[in-house]
Order: C-alpha cells, then sequence, then structure tokens
C-alpha cells in the first residue's frame, strides 16, 4: 500500500468549497485610478447597441496596471479588458482587425499575470463575472446569482454565463472527493472509492438538469444573433471577417497579429477534470485545423496557469481507471462504469444544447440586408452543419459527437 498524496489545492487556486470559482465572489468594482475603465465597461451594452463603443475606448487613457494589487483587482481587470477587446473586435457593422493601445498594453500585462491569452476566456465570462444577491447567498443555486457585466444588457445573455457558474459551483464539492479516491486506490480501499465514484455519479447528473435549464430564460434566436457573435474569437475566423487575425496595436509601431479562440465552455477545467479522473481520452477531431493534440488539450492554454497546472498534475497521479480495471471488487468496476454513463449523458444533453442554440438557428437565418459581417451572419444557412465552427474555432458537432463517443467507449467491459 502507498501512501497518501497529499494534494493541496490551495496550491493549485482550487477552492474546497467553490471548486475552480474564486473563493470569495468577484470584485464588482475596481479602485478610482481605473474609473475610466469602469465608466464604459458600466454603458458597454448602450455603447455597442448605438455602435460607439469603439470611438470611447479610442478616446481613452492608457492606464497603467501598477495599482492592481490583490488578486481579486487583477481578476476583474481582466474581465473588463476581455469585453472591451470583444466588444471592439465584434462591434456592428464588420469586425476590426486593429486593438488599439489603450487595450492592448495594459491586456498583455494583465493577461500575463494569470498565464491567460489576451482574449475574453472562460475565466473572464463565467469563473470572475458573478455575484452572489446576497453575503450568504448558496451560489450553487442560479437565482442567489447575477453577472457582473454582459454585452447585450439582456437577461438571455446573463442566464446563459450563470448556468456555467452554477455547474461550476455544483461540481466543486467533487473534487476533494475524487482527491479522497485517488488516495484510497493507494491504500487500496475499495469501499471509499465506489462511494466516490457513487457521489461524482450523482453529482454529473446533477449538473446535466443544470444544463437544461438553459432554455428556461435564455432563448435560441436570441443567442445566436445577438450574443453569441461576442464569443468568438479571432482564430478560424476567416469567413466571418478576419484573416488574419488581429492586430494587437502597442503603439510607436509596436505591435503583432494574433489569433485566438473566442470563450468555450471547452475551457472549464471542472469539466477536463473529469475526463482526467475517469482516464478518458480525447483524440484530435478529424479535419481539426492545425491542432495536433486535440481541441480539448489546446484549450488548456485558455485556462489560468494554476489551474492548467492541477490537471496536468492529477493527470499524472491518476488511478481509478485502472484500479477499477484490475480490482477484485466488481463495485468499483459498477460504479467506475455508472460514472463514465453519467457524463456521457451529460454530453449528451449539452449536443442537444448546441443543436438547439446554434445547428437550428443557422438553418433558419437571414440575415439584415444592413448587417455587418460576424459569426452569426458568416454562419447563415450552411452548406452542411459539419461546416458550423463553435466560437472557440473548431467544427462544433464532429468535436462534440466524438467527445461524446469517446467518453462512452471509457467504459470497461
Amino acid at each position: 500500500m502507498l501512501g497518501p498524496l497529499n494534494i493541496n489545492l490551495a496550491d493549485f487556486n482550487v477552492s474546497c468549497e467553490n471548486g475552480f470559482l474564486p473563493d470569495e465572489t468577484p470584485l464588482e468594482r475596481l479602485q478610482e485610478t481605473y474609473q475610466e475603465w469602469e465608466a464604459i465597461i458600466e454603458k458597454l451594452p448602450l455603447l455597442l447597441q448605438t455602435k460607439s463603443l469603439r470611438a470611447s475606448i479610442d478616446r481613452m487613457q492608457i492606464l497603467s496596471t501598477d495599482h492592481l494589487k490583490s488578486e481579486p483587482e487583477w481578476q476583474r481587470a481582466y474581465l473588463i479588458l476581455s469585453f472591451f477587446t470583444h466588444g471592439y473586435i465584434w462591434e456592428a457593422g464588420g469586425p476590426s482587425q486593429r486593438l488599439p493601445p489603450q487595450i492592448t498594453i495594459p491586456f498583455l500585462k494583465i493577461s500575463h499575470h494569470f498565464d491567460l491569452p489576451t482574449t475574453a476566456t472562460y475565466s473572464a465570462l463565467n469563473l470572475w463575472n458573478f455575484a452572489a444577491i446576497s453575503p450568504d447567498a448558496d451560489i450553487r443555486k442560479i437565482e442567489n446569482l447575477r453577472s457582473l457585466s454582459t454585452f447585450t444588457g439582456g437577461e438571455d445573455e446573463e442566464w446563459f454565463y450563470l448556468i456555467s457558474v452554477t455547474i461550476e459551483a455544483h461540481g466543486a464539492r467533487v473534487i476533494p472527493t475524487m482527491m479522497k479516491a485517488i488516495d484510497a486506490v493507494r491504500a487500496n480501499e475499495s469501499s471509499v472509492v465506489t462511494d466516490a465514484l457513487i457521489q461524482f455519479s450523482h453529482c454529473v447528473q446533477e449538473i446535466g438538469e443544470i444544463l437544461k435549464r438553459m432554455t428556461k430564460k435564455c432563448r435560441p434566436q436570441v443567442f445566436y444573433n445577438e450574443i453569441r457573435p461576442f464569443l468568438a474569437g479571432s482564430k478560424n475566423m476567416e469567413v466571418a471577417g478576419l484573416p488574419n487575425g488581429v492586430f494587437y496595436d502597442e503603439g510607436e509601431g509596436k505591435g503583432q497579429w494574433r489569433k485566438y479562440s473566442g470563450g468555450s465552455n471547452a475551457q472549464s477545467s471542472l469539466i477536463q477534470f473529469f475526463d482526467v479522473i475517469l482516464g478518458v481520452q480525447h483524440s484530435p477531431t478529424k479535419g481539426s485545423i492545425g491542432l495536433k493534440n486535440g481541441f480539448l488539450r489546446e484549450m488548456r492554454k485558455y485556462m489560468p496557469g494554476k489551474h492548467r497546472e492541477f490537471l496536468q498534475h492529477i493527470e499524472s497521479v491518476s488511478n481509478i481507471r485502472s484500479y477499477a480495471e484490475t480490482t477484485s471488487d466488481n463495485q468499483v468496476t459498477e460504479a467506475y462504469n455508472r460514472a463514465v454513463e453519467e457524463l456521457k449523458k451529460f454530453r449528451d444533453v449539452h449536443i442537444g444544447i448546441v443543436t438547439r442554440y446554434i445547428i437550428n438557428p443557422a438553418r433558419q437565418h437571414s440575415p439584415a440586408a444592413n448587417a455587418g459581417l460576424n459569426l452569426a451572419v458568416a454562419s447563415a444557412n450552411p452548406s452542411s452543419t459539419k461546416e458550423l465552427h463553435g466560437t472557440g474555432g473548431t467544427q462544433l458537432l464532429p468535436f462534440l459527437k466524438q467527445s461524446r463517443d469517446e467518453t462512452r467507449d471509457t467504459r470497461i467491459p
């Protein structure tokens, strides 16, 4: 028997209570030094509706990051500049192929702090973009939450983000449970492993039910036409008007063309943790462009550096699948297979959501005559649903169906 690994979640900025969400609810406002940023993010939906965000940002000063001290301040700054970036690029009328120094210069420093790319990642849109309606509210209940920022100002977009926040909060409790299961394998305590896998199954089943609630307040046509275009990145977006990506202008003749995936739930460390803990292996999707190691592996680059390190570490010590394969205790194997089945069902639910919110609206979408080019316009009436790309830049249905099938195939005969 081997001793416990004694993995300290705090070393990886993972909360025992909230998982990959912060221990404390995110900061709602930066200090006075950053009042100019706060004034624009506060009226972001109106500025986008009136096509005046770019002009407002072009008039901004270039603010220094020297006054950001605490992690919540850095997270708030990352959120603000993520929304500025995608708002500036995708403001109605056609995409901007240039990002001004007012965004680029501070955003590069802030992104470096987290080892994150300078784009709107899942962290900005979800992990650091919520508040509780009261200090003692249970954040595992979506009714107790609100979003700090949106592009549209509408309930549909807020609900879309908060579904993910609730899933993260709900799934957090299985992280320490599965850490104990890894130690239990090392000690050959099969009953502990079985109980952990049963808890895992219940949790995945429950977050599947949360995902199904998307339809309650987020309308497919609103998501497709008004929200999704702002979530798009600059990678594989040639069809939407960004053949070279975006030039991040650093002033004085300096800058760089960059291509990034947009915000995607594939950037959720929790969902990738589920795969790692069960030993689900994913291969590159057929037809993936420039993703030798596969889309999900690529999406780890869009996670905070500490969360990425956590997944890498768990990958190196994960032992549950091999134990379920070799143990003489059939209850472990049965509990493992049930956990795999629940994760496969969760991916079935996700495919259903994508079909309802992207595939079907794309078939029905008729862009207005004066509509600027964006992801919704470019994706209208596709010749094949296989050609539809997600905001992360990969082919949607082939990727999702392959991920679902690879999960199913992890089951132990």
